[in-house]
């Protein structure tokens, strides 16, 4: 069966007409940047529960996705329906060119309140789906466990003050770790949209956070026992659905890592509309985990910071692509994570082809965020402009011995009574932007 007949595979087209949306006109995917394919460098996923669960509804309207055509029996919620979602959502993959995909696990099978049931389902869809990876070449970048919609997660899943909850948590996250196991999954996420709190009158912050970190430390310790390679990431996020969440930014969650022995077990996936949540640029969080070689993969979506709160955009920011792709350059990639697509349609783009051409405009516009990234590296002026500023901790005595953490305190009283003050020094923030922008286009 074919899931979307009227739409055929996407293909390059760089002088399309400008009506002409489900095309490619910048991503290239055999095409080589700074000495790889685009395909290599960006890694492409979809997610699941975007793209295939969520039905257009919001806190204050109904859904308005009713007529996805792999909802064969009027149930959204049934196994035929898990196992026809399972099959389109194979065939939009093949269509865009698209190798990688994520899920949660109540995103692919129907949950059930037993969790043996539950279990089964998990281990009957993704039958089906190795079975489609293996046909395909389609890989499974993540996947990663719901521990938030269902009630008994309100007050959070390992920070929950119930230990029961906590131990059907860790029951969870077992079988996703044997699901990830089964399909290849490259990466394991932890999502903690629930572990944090409404109130730090009834919370015990110390024992939540322990309890947290002991939670994470059994995962790493199953991912070792079953033989699993995939990466573990955490993934940072300030409020939303908690007034407070403990994963607030990346630095935040990597202190917390380190606290706990666990830095070298876990790194991150860095969502850009979380960083703007935390009071960030959209970038910044990236750039931070990737300067601490913690970058572990991407949730490659946007905010509308008129609003404040999770929008999920797709990218259509060239700058912001531009910045990205920076620095996955500069780190020479990021296997095994990628640019997951953590993005929705709004509720009021109800057509299917309204999903292709989303996907296709985020795909152009890393592919051009992509190049021009290319140039700025291949060029150097920003790079000799950076090194240029921070030249003094080479070339004086005190910079040099800041630099090889030999410095002392006396040392900086006698070099400032040999030198005396210091003159300022302009940051030319005006004319790094300029610079950006004239690669950006």
């Amino acid at each position: 069966m074919e899931y979307f007949p009227d739409i055929g595979k996407v293909l390059y087209k760089p002088n399309a007409a400008t009506r002409d949306t489900l095309c490619f006109r910048h991503y290239n995917a055999t095409e080589v940047v700074y000495g790889r394919t685009m395909e290599d460098w960006l890694r492409f996923s979809v997610c699941y529960w975007h793209s295939f669960r969520f039905d257009g509804r919001d806190i204050f309207g109904d859904p308005t996705f009713n007529k996805r055509p792999w909802i064969q029996d009027g149930d959204s919620d049934s196994m035929d329906t898990a196992k026809h979602r399972l099959r389109a959502a194979f065939e939009l993959f093949h269509k865009l060119g698209i190798k990688f995909y994520s899920f949660h696990d109540r995103d692919i099978a129907p949950h059930d309140e037993d969790l043996q049931i539950f279990n089964s389902n998990l281990d009957d869809v993704t039958d089906l789906a190795l079975e489609l990876q293996n046909r395909t070449g389609v890989s499974l970048l993540w996947n990663t466990c719901n521990m938030f919609s269902h009630p008994r997660y309100m007050n959070g899943a390992s920070t929950n003050p119930d230990a029961h909850v906590l131990a059907y948590a860790g029951a969870q996250v077992k079988k996703s770790l044997e699901i990830c196991l089964k399909l290849n999954g490259s990466n394991f996420i932890f999502w903690g949209g629930r572990e944090g709190y409404q109130s730090l009158l009834n919370t015990d912050l110390e024992n939540e956070l322990k309890h947290y970190g002991q939670f994470l430390r059994m995962a790493s310790n199953y991912k070792r026992k079953i033989g699993l390679n995939a990466a573990l990431c955490v993934e940072p996020k300030p409020k939303e659905p908690m007034r407070h969440q403990y994963d607030y930014d990346a630095a935040t969650t990597i202190c917390f890592l380190n606290r706990q022995g666990l830095g070298s077990e876990f790194k991150l996936n860095i969502e850009p509309n979380h960083s703007q949540l935390a009071g960030h640029p959209a970038e910044h969080d990236v750039a931070l985990a990737a300067s601490l070689g913690m970058l572990g993969s991407i949730d490659a979506n946007i905010g509308s910071m008129d609003t404040g709160w999770d929008t999920d955009l797709f990218p259509t920011d060239c700058a912001h692509t531009t910045q990205i792709m920076k620095v996955i350059l500069e780190l020479g990639g990021l296997h095994p994570g990628g640019l997951n697509f953590d993005c929705k349609l709004r509720r009021e783009s109800i057509d299917i082809a309204d999903l292709f051409i989303a996907h296709i405009s985020a795909m152009d516009t890393y592919a051009k965020g992509l190049r021009n990234a290319a140039r700025i590296l291949e060029d150097g002026e920003l790079a000799r402009m950076v090194k240029e500023r921070y030249l003094s901790y080479s070339n004086t005595s005190i910079g040099r011995k800041v630099e090889m953490g030999e410095s002392t305190l006396e040392d900086c009283d006698e070099y400032v009574k040999a030198k005396g003050c210091p003159n300022a020094q302009s940051g030319h923030q005006e004319a790094y932007e300029k610079i950006f922008a004239s690669y950006v286009v």
